[in-house]
């Protein structure tokens, strides 16, 4: 039951992907740093553009583990708001979460763009992928970013997820892809092999190869949006 790593994992998601394949209107989205390694293997199988998505997980105060929500790019916020009521949790609360998040976020977003536009999802597929979904609250708030920027079909695709997040996305995205659903579930982590953090450099190096292979085959320049 177990992948190998993220990689291996991809490679496996990619094969339940192969109708995208060839298809000028799909771009592949990743949710980093994690999902990065994972949509990789996609777009290379699929041959597709590969871009990043970026979404930070609204930790609950005194309970980081415990997502009450997200922020992506594009000033969209999603909670949790059953989270919220359950713990209590205040506006100013929430309000000081999400500014420590959006620093990261803006720091992301310099650090892998390195002045590269955003791939314009316009009229576009986009299949957003991560190596699990437990909450699912980041996929959330990619999914409902990507709507307001008026991408025509989005498609949530992972290697493991649980089996009620999985069940619920196919009422969130257009298409929902869970390739494998374990239960109990526990964590994603549980289910690789090697589940070491993704680093910085491995998703500043993959976004550099996967446009460098894009280029060789002609793929049209991203354009900013």
């Amino acid at each position: 039951m177990l992948f190998d790593d993220r990689r291996a994992a991809g490679r496996e998601l990619a094969r339940r992907l192969k109708g995208y394949a060839g298809r000028g209107d799909t771009l592949v989205l990743a949710l980093p740093r994690g999902g990065v390694p994972v949509a990789f293997e996609v777009a290379r199988a699929l041959g597709a553009p590969l871009d990043v998505f970026l979404v930070r997980k609204l930790g609950a105060p005194g309970r980081p583990e415990l997502a009450m929500g997200a922020i992506a790019s594009g000033g969209i916020r999603v909670l949790n708001s059953s989270v919220v009521t359950a713990l209590g949790i205040e506006e100013e609360e929430i309000e000081a979460v999400a500014h420590d998040e959006q620093v990261e976020l803006d720091r992301q977003e310099r650090l892998y763009r390195r002045n590269r536009p955003r791939l314009d999802v316009k009229n576009r597929t986009a299949i957003l992928i991560d190596d699990g979904l437990a909450t699912g609250a980041s996929m959330r708030a990619a999914v409902e970013a990507l709507r307001q920027q008026g991408a025509a079909r989005i498609v949530t695709a992972v290697p493991v997820g649980s089996v009620d997040t999985c069940a619920d996305f196919k009422a969130v995205a257009d298409e929902a892809i869970c390739v494998r659903t374990p239960e109990p579930f526990y964590s994603v982590g549980q289910w690789y092999t090697d589940f070491s953090q993704t680093s910085d450099e491995e998703v500043q190096r993959l976004l550099a190869e996967a446009e460098s292979a894009q280029q060789s085959i002609g793929e049209p320049q991203a354009t900013a949006h």
